[in-house]
């Protein structure tokens, strides 16, 4: 049994070999003859939302020297074998609704040269071949992109940049998936605070309400309007999600809501926290919402 058990580890380790050479080495390869050699550069994302804001480091550092074009992709089917049954979108990473929601966003930043719905143009740099990358995901996942092109960037600066809002100044922002909550924590704590808006799905909304009395919503008409309602926070709370991901590439006063089984994001720069308790939690919120 125990030769059983060498033979299968080392069919697999095998594989991860074979595929390094054959597939990943040689795309790598071609994403770094196009960054040397092209003046204009298309990039290709699918999604998740979070995923293409992470990626969006990357891209802007390189549009310090090259011209830069990004495209996203419709109804990417999610693979059987990574799909989650309480996925908001279903079964593909982001719809046609979705993308026309978070192009206003993308068209915002001026180091996009052209922002458009995916409809085969040619790519130079698909940006989901991270997903065939052979490391551990639970690195920071803005760093997943930085190994496609050996191009790192100073993750303490922001690289989306938006307007205030006239809407919700100095609020707590709140924006909490349903997926990837830490059940150590709890948010009844901040009905205490004036001044607290929700401002993700309804559902998600509903299900913190329960926790939190004086909780507010509000529904943005598009992701632009988010991020520059994100913009005012005083401070902007979040687990692994769409909304934190925008709030830490705005670089406001934020606290991340942290699973302890798949951490995936580490904050970067100042008044900037993570947290896998409740004790650490409301002293950071106390501490943040006094400064």
């Amino acid at each position: 049994m125990r030769d059983l058990f060498k033979k299968f580890f080392k069919n697999k380790e095998d594989n991860k070999e074979e595929k390094y050479k054959n597939i990943i080495l040689p795309k790598i390869k071609a994403f770094q003859e196009v960054i040397s050699n092209k003046d204009t550069i298309s990039f290709l994302h699918y999604g998740h939302l979070g995923d293409i804001i992470n990626s969006l480091a990357l891209v802007k550092e390189i549009s310090k020297t090259k011209k830069c074009n990004f495209y996203v992709q419709k109804n990417k089917k999610i693979p059987i074998d990574v799909k989650k049954k309480d996925h908001p979108l279903g079964e593909v990473y982001l719809t046609e609704e979705i993308i026309n929601k978070l192009i206003p966003l993308l068209k915002k930043q001026n180091y996009l040269n052209e922002v458009k719905i995916f409809n085969k143009e040619i790519i130079d740099v698909d940006l989901n071949f991270f997903r065939e990358l052979p490391y551990n995901f639970n690195m920071d996942s803005v760093r997943w992109y930085y190994h496609l092109l050996g191009v790192h960037t100073d993750a303490s600066k922001n690289w989306i940049s938006v307007d205030s809002s006239d809407k919700f100044k100095n609020y707590i922002i709140i924006l909490r998936s349903l997926r990837r909550q830490n059940k150590f924590i709890n948010y009844s704590f901040l009905s205490k605070y004036k001044n607290v808006v929700f401002i993700g799905l309804k559902n998600e909304y509903e299900d913190l309400k329960k926790s939190i009395t004086n909780l507010e919503y509000y529904d943005s008409k598009d992701f632009l309007e988010l991020a520059s309602i994100i913009k005012n926070a005083k401070i902007f709370i979040g687990n692994l999600s769409f909304g934190y991901a925008l709030a830490e590439a705005i670089k406001v006063p934020r606290l991340l809501e942290s699973g302890p089984n798949f951490p995936l994001i580490y904050p970067s720069g100042s008044k900037a926290y993570d947290f896998y308790f409740q004790l650490h939690f409301e002293k950071h919120v106390e501490n943040l919402y006094s400064a």
